[in-house]
């Protein structure tokens, strides 16, 4: 094996949904080796199993074949670029099935591996009946589950592509095991080199958020050209495990240092101990430095042995769910907006009761464009236009049919400059959806690879005598506030970037100081039960400060702070992509010559 020896590979598709630019902007770039499409977000399993449900042809992400393979297969297959992606989802067999007909169609020959196994809803009773429970509430396993599948790794995608496959399609594996499997077949790593695993496995976390990496969501957006044309991430990997963050030349979108921070510590937990299925990662002494233009190196992860277990995402239905919009505007809309929402509320309880039907599980009544997220920190404004939100729960669908039927009537009932729904239409009624988290023995699960209809062989991940996290590094000292220099209070924003976002009901956010002189004043200003008491009308559990000295930054965990997460959630932002921004917001104190150094 060259030592030189690079591997590209572009990460077209950070979920399902995202735009179509990304697989036929990759496709196009010379000297690609892989292109990387993930589709599935923790909830979409449970979408994709009612899909199944409802035709069994069904039960992936259709747009993988549809649109992102329809442009660019025979591009793919004449330039020797291979696929992999997760757009299996619940179904991946009817997935591989699509896409060898669209194969046959478009006359190409394409060799297609299925990665399997990952769907344990047939151990559910038994499992059940052992005690498990959730892995973050302790709750016991609902009575009923829509899906659950194991977080599978790299080791099927490897044997999929050590036996020939140019296209690697999956059900449920950890996002980043769809570069990690790619760099252990080309670079022949071993599943025991964890240093090596955890670097394949943070290059596959930064970029299987798609545009996340090249400028996307980051903090000085204003900084960022070309939104309408944004670069997809292209990932140049060495065989120590060292890789350079870059995009397809032309394109808009800022690759720098700040921006690929950000997304490393995006959505995850303790940096030192981020367990995956192959590899616990130690992120904390990662160096991520900017080479060039649009060009950013990231090295020295480190890793240890993997546990004995997977991670289990299953999805269960809690009850319906429903919401609605109204804009109103002229004086006062605020006013109007809140009592709108009021009279709805009043008027569908009374009908509730009338038919013996118990009320609401759940009600959020919101004014958007009152910076209602921002809770006691929010700034108060005039405004002449505004937008009602109301999101309830209720147990039984027949109640939320009543409250939907409910919204129209407030055109012509209520407040002057009311003027229907920004969605159009009557709101529909849904599941709610929540997760239900847990771990099963491996021992317990079998991943399977199929190639041309043949069941390959999936070696076992090897077993490893469980290691203790590695001792943490000099904490990141704080500044001594000595009273002797004249300090100004600035908001957060100033001195730090920030990115924040999901695993069910727990929010991250990752703040990283933006010179390394005013790092020390982050790390006295922004503590856990600061930033816990900043956002205490959004977090309803504990806040815990992990240090990420590598990178000049931290990471904070909160815990309950979504109301459910996801579908189940009914907040403007169940995602917790607005904490970081929030947290940006808090007032800190710095000596007055160091703000030269920030923003």
């Amino acid at each position: 094996m060259s030592s030189d020896k690079i591997v590209r590979i572009g990460g077209a598709s950070g979920f399902w949904g995202d735009s179509a630019t990304g697989a036929t902007q990759l496709a196009a770039v010379q000297g690609l080796d892989y292109i990387s499409f993930d589709y599935l977000a923790e909830l979409t399993m449970s979408i994709l199993a009612g899909a199944r449900a409802r035709n069994p042809e069904r039960g992936y992400a259709t747009d993988f074949v549809d649109v992102a393979c329809r442009q660019i297969l025979k591009t793919c297959v004449q330039n020797g670029v291979k696929l992999v992606s997760n757009a299996g989802g619940i179904n991946p067999h009817a997935c591989a099935a699509a896409l060898a007909a669209l194969a046959e169609e478009l006359g190409v020959t394409v060799r297609i591996a299925v990665v399997d196994g990952d769907d344990v809803m047939a151990q559910a009773e038994a499992l059940r009946a052992q005690g498990v429970t959730d892995f973050y509430s302790g709750a016991p396993m609902p009575a009923r589950l829509i899906s659950a599948n194991a977080y599978l790794g790299a080791l099927p995608l490897r044997a999929a592509l050590d036996a020939g496959a140019d296209v690697v399609i999956t059900g449920r594996v950890v996002d980043s095991a769809l570069v990690l499997g790619v760099l252990m077949h080309e670079f022949d790593w071993r599943a025991d080199d964890y240093d090596r695993l955890a670097a394949g496995s943070l290059a596959g976390h930064i970029i299987e958020c798609g545009c996340q990496a090249t400028g996307g969501l980051h903090t000085d957006w204003d900084r960022v050209p070309g939104w309408a044309d944004m670069g997809y991430p292209i990932i140049e990997c060495h065989a120590d495990g060292s890789f350079v963050v870059t995009k397809p030349e032309g394109t808009g979108g800022l690759v720098i240092a700040p921006a690929v921070a950000e997304q490393m510590l995006y959505e995850i937990g303790d940096p030192a101990s981020y367990v995956l299925p192959d590899v616990v990662c130690d992120f904390t002494q990662v160096r991520i430095e900017d080479v060039g233009a649009d060009r950013v190196r990231v090295s020295q992860a480190r890793g240890r042995a993997p546990t004995a277990h997977y991670k289990v995402s299953a999805t269960y239905a809690d009850g319906f769910r429903c919401q609605s919009t109204l804009s109103i505007v002229g004086f006062d809309a605020v006013a109007k907006a809140r009592r709108t929402g009021e009279a709805i509320l009043e008027r569908t309880r009374a009908m509730f009761a009338a038919q013996g039907l118990q009320d609401y599980s759940a009600v959020a009544l919101n004014v958007i464009g009152t910076e209602e997220l921002y809770g006691p920190h929010a700034q108060a404004l005039p405004l002449r236009e505004a937008t009602m939100r109301l999101a309830v729960r209720h147990p039984q669908k027949a109640a939320l049919e009543i409250f939907a039927r409910e919204i129209a009537p407030a055109g012509t009932s209520w407040a002057p400059g009311t003027t229907g729904s920004l969605a159009g239409g009557r709101p529909g009624v849904s599941p709610a959806i929540r997760l239900f988290t847990f771990l099963i023995p491996k021992e317990q699960v079998s991943p399977g690879v199929t190639l041309d209809g043949a069941a390959l062989a999936v070696p076992a991940a090897p077993a490893a005598a469980p290691t203790d996290a590695p001792a943490r590094g000099a904490a990141i000292a704080a500044a001594a506030d000595s009273g002797e220099e004249a300090q100004v209070s600035v908001p957060l924003v100033r001195l730090a970037y920030a990115r924040s976002g999901d695993k069910g009901d727990i929010s991250n956010i990752g703040i990283i100081a933006r010179h390394p002189e005013l790092l020390p004043y982050v790390a006295r200003e922004v503590t856990a039960e600061r930033l816990r008491a900043y956002l205490a009308h959004l977090v309803q559990g504990e806040v815990t400060r992990y240090e990420v000295p590598g990178i000049g930054g931290f990471n904070f965990v909160l815990q309950n702070a979504l109301d459910g997460g996801g579908m189940a959630s009914l907040r403007t932002d169940p995602l917790g992509k607005s904490m970081g921004q929030i947290a940006l917001s808090m007032m800190v104190n710095v000596p007055e010559r160091l703000l030269a150094l920030g923003r």
